[in-house]
């Protein structure tokens, strides 16, 4: 589709000149002052305006094209501006483009500089637009209706998020490991103000403490040893968005302190350098850790625990709200059989029984690892019990399996497992490792133990 520049421009000749120039690649609107501007835009889709800043009725000055600037900003925000200035001092194109002009050229001009300024323009402006797209479709993917919620525990939690999302507050994430707490951040950070900015997780429990202050405050040139150019950290790539930190709990205190000092002063300085940076993000804290002992321990800063626990959001584990199990297996189900060429048709009412008479220790972590593998080790079309396996031990199983009979033992049951993983994934033992969810030593030992040999 050809895009449509508007033209605003009192000079015939000139108009004239640049009409020649334009035409054929793009649609072109002629406007001669700022009345006309406005009323054009308003009834017409423009992608460019090419603004002469003095225009009737007041020529010798940029009063007319200055404040044409500024409607067109209020009526369009993705209009991109061009202002044509003839002032031989740069004071008024910079003054213009602090009120939102995207570029500017001087009068006299080439033709051909501006046509490249105006290529350059709307490519930015295709490239943005792009931009614009994935992130509402992102934030359908991971927004609020992507958390599953049945049972009321998960409703009030959901009611929460959606009164968060709307402020700027920090809010800490609490629950158990596996219960989701990445996703209600996402949820929280895409259903807000800043959801077309950028959402920066980071996981402090994953880096090793010697790199966690270079990851979060960034670093200059020659800060050490490795430091052979400029880096930024997690606060600045989060600018204007949604700085999360995973796994709060596991941070020292040295670094504690800092991470205070940030939220009180609004400001860091990057390692190596002395150039304070504002901070400009939303911070949601998460963890699975009683933040209270560790302040009463002194592992943790008091300080700091009130300045992150502003809004708490409490997830509750799997065990604790059963009701949403039958929801998440068809959750897991549609999610799976889409990616994958094996699909299940729906789960047996025995199946069924057994995902909600378990305890789930790793949540919904847990569960949808579960669904995964049943699909991929399924030999009907449905998800039988047979295709079930959950983990062995006293704690986790659930009296249904711990009372099968005498004839297929825990060990015979995980040997069982083991070998229609491997066969599934031709003995890849990375991928059966991955989908056991076991570190591939820990299979290589098991597959030894067993006397497991490839046919």
């Amino acid at each position: 589709m050809m895009k449509t520049v508007l033209v605003v421009e009192d000079d015939k000749n000139l108009r004239e000149l640049m009409y020649r120039a334009l035409r054929g690649s793009y649609r072109i609107l002629w406007a001669e002052n700022r009345l006309e501007t406005i009323q054009i835009i308003e009834k017409n889709r423009v992608d460019l305006v090419l603004l002469d800043l003095r225009l009737p009725p007041a020529t010798g000055t940029s009063q007319e094209g200055m404040k044409a600037l500024e409607e067109i900003g209020r009526i369009d925000s993705e209009i991109k501006v061009v202002v044509m200035t003839g002032d031989r001092g740069k004071e008024t194109s910079l003054k213009a483009i602090e009120k939102g002009a995207h570029d500017y050229f001087p009068k006299p001009f080439d033709l051909e500089e501006m046509k490249i300024v105006i290529k350059r323009a709307l490519h930015i402006q295709t490239l943005e637009r792009e931009n614009q797209r994935l992130r509402q479709r992102l934030s359908r993917k991971v927004g609020l209706h992507n958390i599953i919620s049945g049972s009321h525990k998960m409703k009030l939690v959901l009611d929460l998020i959606r009164t968060v999302a709307q402020s700027d507050c920090t809010v800490l994430i609490r629950g158990e490991t596996g219960t989701g707490k990445d996703m209600v951040a996402e949820a929280i950070h895409y259903s807000g103000p800043r959801r077309n900015q950028s959402f920066i997780p980071l996981n402090c429990a994953a880096i090793p403490e010697t790199l966690l202050e270079s990851e979060l405050f960034g670093y200059e040139k020659g800060a050490f040893t490795d430091a052979t150019g400029a880096k930024p950290g997690k606060f600045e790539l989060a600018s204007g968005g949604t700085l999360f930190m995973d796994e709060i709990g596991d941070m020292s205190l040295a670094l504690q302190s800092k991470i205070l000092r940030v939220i009180q002063n609004r400001s860091f300085e990057r390692l190596g350098g002395t150039k304070s940076m504002e901070v400009n993000s939303r911070l949601i804290a998460a963890t699975n850790k009683n933040l209270e002992e560790l302040v009463a321990k002194e592992s943790f800063r008091e300080d700091l625990y009130y300045r992150l626990n502003v809004v708490s959001i409490h997830l509750p584990p799997l065990r604790e709200r059963k009701e949403d199990i039958p929801l998440l297996v068809n959750h897991f189900l549609n999610k799976y059989n889409k990616t994958g060429s094996k699909a299940a048709k729906g789960v047996s009412s025995r199946a069924l029984e057994l995902l909600v008479d378990y305890d789930w220790p790793g949540n919904v972590r847990e569960l949808e690892n579960v669904i995964e593998r049943a699909i991929v080790l399924r030999q009907d079309e449905m998800l039988l019990a047979r295709s079930i396996f959950l983990q062995a031990g006293e704690k986790s199983l659930p009296s249904k399996i711990v009372s099968r009979s005498a004839h297929t033992s825990l060990a015979e049951t995980e040997r069982r497992l083991i070998e229609k993983t491997l066969e599934a994934t031709q003995w890849s033992k990375t991928e059966a490792a991955k989908l056991l969810g076991i570190h591939r030593n820990t299979l290589g030992r098991k597959i030894k133990d067993f006397n497991i040999h490839r046919e």
